[in-house]
């Protein structure tokens, strides 16, 4: 009885351990050379969110950044690590419990929008996207941003953060009213 209840005690902290401290299943595109990795973890949302405001429209982008917890963007044109993103967005889709915004597909690019609701479905927990490039435009790109947050607000800090497919997020924010 006594090795049940050690067994299970192991696996429990094993299990609590690896969602507190376990990596993302993105956290693999962080290092090679052939990725352009953008990270923005809480702390630096935070630092960003003291930013006195002047204005309306910088308000309401400090206000949204006190709503984020990470941003995590990465880029390649390597064939191989365009293939690794792809089975590995395609994997964590599966299990994700994600929403389908939109998707589009134009000469060859194909863009997918995904997005897990919070309390409501008004509210953003995490928004996914994935762009593959064409033969001209061969970028691939794999876009992570999680908070608590309206979709609307995030067209506005693509456009501030000159993010890839801020584009296709305003196009998915209008879309999703």
């Amino acid at each position: 009885m006594s090795r049940i209840i050690t067994s299970l005690i192991l696996f429990v902290t094993l299990f609590v351990s690896q969602v507190l401290f376990g990596q993302s299943v993105f956290d693999k595109f962080d290092g090679p050379e052939d990725i352009k990795t953008i990270i923005v973890n809480k702390k630096m949302f935070e630092m960003m969110s003291k930013v006195k405001a002047n204005d309306k429209e910088t308000q309401q982008y400090v206000n949204l950044l006190k709503k984020l917890d990470n941003l995590k963007v990465f880029i390649t044109s390597s064939p191989r690590q365009t293939a690794e993103m792809r089975a590995t967005a395609e994997k964590y889709l599966k299990t994700a419990g994600m929403d389908e915004l939109m998707r589009i597909s134009d000469g060859g690019k194909n863009v997918k929008i995904y997005m897990r609701s919070g309390a409501n479905d008004s509210i953003v927990k995490e928004l996914f996207m994935f762009i593959e490039g064409n033969a001209k435009d061969n970028e691939t790109v794999l876009f992570s941003l999680t908070g608590n947050f309206n979709l609307d607000e995030i067209s506005a800090l693509t456009e501030q953060m000159n993010l890839p497919g801020g584009e296709n997020l305003k196009k998915a924010s209008k879309g999703n009213k």
